[in-house]
């Protein structure tokens, strides 16, 4: 019953709008709201198209200059190599101003003094690189260095051919290009200074000092193709792309430089800004007007719709509610309240103490524990108190009461809440659940009594037929006279006495085993409990020929336990293990009955606690049979009930305590379970 929430304070109940009057935009409104969307959306297009245009224009004017930067510095190179020739007197001096020149210009990776049929005078490779023609020779490129002679005898000046690339000994290769001036004497060509330029480093050297990290520029094919490229890799994801030729005699070249750029801002200028955000104010003017016109509605409806939501959920429930204020005054009482006790919520509402429904005998009882819980302010434990309500017909029912503080909008408390239960029915179905196990142990022991009905005929005929032999001798002494026999008469009624004494024992122990009695739990030795069994037991064990041994720690506590239920579980095992014994057996069957003391399980270290033990030197139990052994009606015995061990750890378990097995080592099987010891105080 403790699992009974009390419900939430109706106000806190979710609010469904259910055919709430929502207030309609006219057209207008619409209208004008789509207006501005429109020019909001038409200004950050605006903005976004003036800035892809501004970045486009920047990556041509970029491209414009590097353009104009290396035809500069084509125009300068040609009039450093006509000085180099106009100066040069012999082959060393014109190599020593060569190597000079290839100092200063990186973009160079040869240069060469060649006669009128092209002829080799003198070659200088770069100092800043491997020699770009050591893999396949200059031989190679002899075409292209034609070319562009040829071109230069044509323009009667310096003159360039195509590219064209040169595999060098890394693996990798060179975009190169022949630039050819020729050498006029006399208005007769004398010879040719031929230039190797490295396309790559044209790009590092005369543009690359001028890029921005979001950067690329190229030589490329009229398709697109690629031949050479400078720059940083890839930054962002719009690509803004500009090609310009660089027009050079005998040659014509595509310079294509791309540059990357994040999306565009939302806003350029400070313009598109501040429309912007005149246009978003007056959105939300917009909405502020429309929230205004509609909420006081709205809350109206909501209020309707809470008190009509906490309605049907009271009256939905079967389990009453019933609301008080600090002074004890009934503020608040659900239908399924005033059902249980049968009164109107006018007669509830607004009484104090005593409330009508508390019995007469108990009103002042209830009075002062109301009184306390309102003065002290300590709320009652979260699974609730059991208490007893009368009906407006006089009837009494116990009801279960879980009362919780009662809370405002401003975190004071301003009384208590109660769900209230009738548990009338639940006290029935208990009552008969332990009826059913009271008749279910009775029927189990008149079992076990039926079980040993012969061996109680053996114990009963030998106290029985003594009795009969001392009563037909004492006749006998009777009717001989003489004072001389009234000796032997007299200790032949002693022995009459004493075996029905014996008798007696004997019945008296089957009739405090099978009488029912309350179930009381009292405070008794585990002595006691062991001898109260032993009678029995041994009656099973002189005919099984079973050696039945008891073996009790000193100064053992007392165990609260229900007498009768116990010694029964004790019986059941010690008969279970000389059953097994027998069926096995056993050549040298033993029983041991031991009491002792345990320690406590983790987190009760201030229990005591008693292990009673039952061992056996059976076959033990099998596998199969473990995992069945306390399922009711589950036997293998072939007259069994299959009821003994499940009853067993139904009492065990109602104590508070349990029960186990485990093999005894080397053959058989100890039994244990554990009860309460009663506290150092208590008597038995």
């Amino acid at each position: 019953m403790s699992g009974v929430a009390v419900p939430a304070p109706p106000a806190a109940a979710p609010v469904r709008a259910r055919g709430l009057p929502i207030w309609r935009w006219s057209p207008l409104w619409l209208v004008l709201i789509g207006l501005v969307a429109a020019l909001l959306a038409t200004l950050v297009w605006l903005a976004g198209r003036y800035e892809a245009t501004q970045a486009q224009t920047q990556v041509e004017r970029d491209l414009g200059d590097a353009v104009s930067d290396i035809r500069s510095a084509f125009t300068r190179n040609v009039q450093s190599l006509q000085a180099l020739q106009a100066g040069s007197t012999s082959r060393e001096i014109w190599r020593e101003q060569a190597e000079s020149l290839l100092r200063e210009r990186r973009e160079w990776v040869r240069i060469e003094w060649r006669d009128a049929a092209l002829g080799t005078v003198v070659g200088v490779n770069s100092p800043f690189r491997a020699p770009a023609f050591e893999r396949l020779g200059r031989g190679a490129s002899q075409p292209e260095v034609q070319a562009a002679c040829a071109s230069a005898r044509r323009f009667s000046g310096a003159a360039y051919a195509r590219s064209y690339f040169a595999p060098q000994a890394d693996g990798l290769g060179l975009e190169l290009m022949e630039m050819c001036l020729p050498q006029i004497t006399g208005g007769q060509i004398t010879g040719y200074v031929v230039a190797t330029y490295s396309l790559s480093e044209v790009l590092a050297t005369l543009v690359g000092p001028g890029l921005t990290r979001n950067q690329e520029v190229a030589f490329t094919e009229a398709d697109g193709t690629r031949l050479a490229m400078h720059g940083s890799k890839r930054r962002g994801s719009r690509v803004f792309t500009a090609q310009q030729l660089l027009d050079l005699p005998g040659n014509t070249m595509v310079l294509r430089m791309d540059a990357w750029r994040a999306a565009p801002d939302l806003f350029p200028n400070v313009l598109t800004a501040l429309v912007t955000t005149m246009s978003i104010a007056l959105l939300a003017v917009l909405y502020l007007l429309g929230h205004d016109t509609r909420k006081r509605l709205q809350v109206e409806q909501d209020l309707a719709d809470a008190l009509a939501f906490r309605k049907a959920m009271e009256d939905s429930l079967v389990t009453g509610l019933r609301a008080r204020d600090l002074q004890g005054r009934t503020t608040y009482v659900n239908p399924a309240f005033c059902d249980m006790v049968g009164f109107s919520p006018d007669e509830l509402l607004g009484r104090g103490s005593p409330a009508p429904y508390w019995p007469p005998d108990l009103a002042d009882e209830y009075s002062r524990r109301q009184e306390a819980r309102l003065a002290a302010g300590h709320a009652p434990p979260r699974e609730g108190f059991e208490s007893v309500f009368m009906r407006k017909d006089g009837s009494r029912f116990p009801v279960l009461i879980i009362e919780a503080p009662l809370i405002n909008a401003s975190g004071l408390q301003t009384g208590w809440m109660s769900a209230v239960l009738d548990i009338s029915e639940q006290r029935r179905v208990e009552e008969l659940s332990r009826a059913s196990q009271e008749r279910l142990q009775a029927t189990a022991r008149l079992a076990t009594v039926g079980e040993m009905a012969s061996l109680l005929s053996h114990e009963l005929n030998q106290p029985l037929a003594a009795i009969s032999s001392y009563a037909t001798g004492s006749i006998n002494l009777l009717q001989e006279g003489g004072h001389e026999q009234l000796d032997d008469i007299e200790q032949a009624v002693r022995r009459i006495a004493e075996q029905a004494e014996r008798a007696g024992r004997v019945i008296k122990s089957v009739h405090d085993f099978v009488r029912r009695r309350d179930q009381a739990r009292e405070a008794v030795a585990p002595q006691a409990l062991v001898e109260a069994i032993l009678p029995l037991a041994n009656l099973q064990a002189r005919k099984l020929g079973v050696r039945v041994l008891t073996r009790l720690e000193p100064g053992l506590p007392q165990v609260v336990c229900d007498r009768t239920m116990v010694e029964q579980v004790l019986l059941n095992l010690a008969r279970n293990a000389m059953q097994a014994m027998d069926a096995a057996a056993v050549s040298d069957p033993a029983l041991e009955i031991a009491v002792r003391r345990v320690s406590p399980p983790a987190g009760e270290p201030g229990k005591r606690w008693i292990e009673f033990a039952v061992t056996d030197h059976g076959p033990g139990i099998p596998e199969d049979v473990k995992q069945q052994l306390f399922t009711p009606f589950f036997t293998t015995k072939q007259e069994g009930m299959g009821l003994g061990l499940s009853l067993c750890r139904t009492v065990v378990e109602q104590h508070g305590g349990f029960i186990t097995f485990e093999p005894n080592r080397p053959q058989g099987t100890i039994f244990r379970f554990t009860l309460p010891a009663a506290p150092p105080d208590s008597h038995s």
